[in-house]
Formats: C-alpha cells, structure tokens, sequence
C-alpha cells in the first residue's frame, strides 16, 4: 500500500509543473489578450494539429493534460486536442529506452504515432468545422472553480492546479489499488492468444487513464506477445491521465465521449490496417 501511494503522488506531481504552466497561459489569455490578439490565435489554430501531434510526442503525459485544459478553454481546436492525444507516449518511451530498444524501433514507434496523430487532427479539424475557438470561454472554467480570477494570475492559476492535482491524486490512486491488486495478470492474458481481438483490446486498455496501460501493452509487444498493429492501437488510446482531467473540467458530457469514441475509433481503424498490411519495426 506504501509503494501504491507512493507511486500515485510520483505519478502526479510529475504533471504539477505542466497544469501550473498551462493554467498560467489560460489566464493570460483571460487577463491580456486584446481582441485582435484573440482572432489571430484563431486562425493559429487551424495549424494546431501539426503543432498538437509534435509536442505530444514527448515523454510522459503531460502535455496531453495541458492540452486539455486549453481545449476546455477552446483555446485550440478538436483535432488539436486528437492529435496530442494520439501523439502522446505516455510510459512507452521510458520502457522501450529501459529495455534497450533499437534507436530505429524508437524512432518509428514515436514517428508513427505523430504522423498518425497530425493527420487526424488535420482531418478531425476538416469535418468538425463548426468547432470555434472562443478564448471567453476561459470564464467559464473561472467561474467553475471559484478561483477569484479577478485577484491576479498566480493567485488563480495556483488555485486551479491545486484543485485538478487533487482530483488526479484521488483517482490515480483507486486506479492504481486496482491495477495492482486485481488488473495487470488479467490485463496480460487476454493477449495470451494474440487473437484477432487484441487490437479492440489493446485500444480499450489504452484508454486506461493509467501510465500502466502503457507499460503493460510496450512490454507485451517488447516480449513477442501482442503485434506491432496490436500494440501501436493501444498506445495510440495511451494519453495517460489527460482522459481524467477532460471529464473533470470539461461539463459536455456529449462532447467528452465524442472525443473517448474518435481515440479509440482511431487506435483500432490504425492497428487493424496496420496489421494486414504485415508491418513490423
């Protein structure tokens, strides 16, 4: 239980740094921007999913938290928000490195998944065209989180943080006690057969708000269990605990399972083709 609690605040306090950041640019938005500055970051915004799908790439989720919040907001658009998602590594990059993964199965592990990440947030952009970015939507979450915005940028910023890092300390935990107690055997026998199942599988795992998601289908793949198709569905749907934060402070409950469905939709779509068409890295 010490090691479970341990691991929670670990976990956690690594994504600190990217809500404070991220919390500090949505007030500034909210504090400074002139209207001229808010239309031209809306026009910046129909490049967003090539931006998305980049910084997504890095390790941990982080940035996929942080572009949930901004999402929240409508600071950036849908496919911006898909294409971080997709992009994110979450644990997986850790473990290849730990492991001794080849630079060459690292590099296109972590390539595919942004072009896949790009390319569907440019797509997802083209057929959501009504999706507006409305930086006054920034009120909104203010006005939720009774964070006294009025009374300056760190003040709110800080409050903002607090109240999201509680919410993912809480849940990170009880996911953890489950993954620990009950979920990582079980997780890793449902590919035992390596079926054609496992890539609806492996997606579902991966929305898993949990880095063990991620470690679990990596390693499966690293030990010749799950193929390439199989395991790049899963660690497509692996963003971590971004998913969480998106239910807390987002209230479109409709526009949460749309965004839930178009990730796992996608990581199985990927992994399927990926799959007959035979490619290995």
């Amino acid at each position: 239980m010490i090691d479970i609690i341990l691991d929670t605040l670990k976990d956690s306090i690594k994504i600190l740094p990217f809500l404070f950041i991220t919390f500090l640019i949505m007030e500034f938005f909210e504090h400074r921007l002139s209207n001229k500055s808010k239309r031209k970051l809306e026009k910046s915004g129909k490049i967003g999913p090539l931006f998305g799908g980049i910084l997504g790439a890095f390790p941990q989720c982080g940035f996929s938290v942080s572009a949930t919040n901004l999402y929240a907001a409508k600071i950036i658009t849908l496919g911006t928000l898909i294409a971080v998602y997709l992009s994110t590594s979450d644990e997986m990059l850790p473990i290849l490195l730990s492991e001794g993964a080849s630079f060459s199965v690292i590099f296109k592990f972590v390539g595919i998944k942004i072009l896949i990440g790009i390319f569907f947030g440019f797509v997802i952009d083209f057929i959501f065209k009504k999706t507006e970015l409305e930086v006054e939507h920034i009120h909104e979450i203010c006005d939720d989180g009774h964070c006294d915005c009025e009374h300056g940028i760190i003040k709110s910023s800080i409050k903002h943080t607090l109240n999201i890092f509680l919410f993912l300390v809480i849940i990170s935990f009880i996911l953890n006690i489950i993954m620990t107690y009950y979920g990582e055997d079980k997780l890793r026998n449902l590919f035992l057969d390596n079926n054609i199942l496992s890539t609806f599988i492996s997606s579902l795992i991966g929305l898993i708000p949990n880095c063990g998601a991620s470690v679990i289908i990596t390693e499966l793949y690293l030990s010749n269990v799950i193929s390439f198709g199989s395991a790049l569905a899963g660690l497509l749907t692996s963003s971590g605990v971004a998913i969480l934060v998106l239910f807390k402070i987002n209230h479109n409950l409709k526009e949460n399972l749309k965004v839930l469905f178009l990730i796992y939709f996608i990581g199985v779509f990927c992994g399927i083709i990926v799959n007959l068409l035979g490619i290995t890295i």
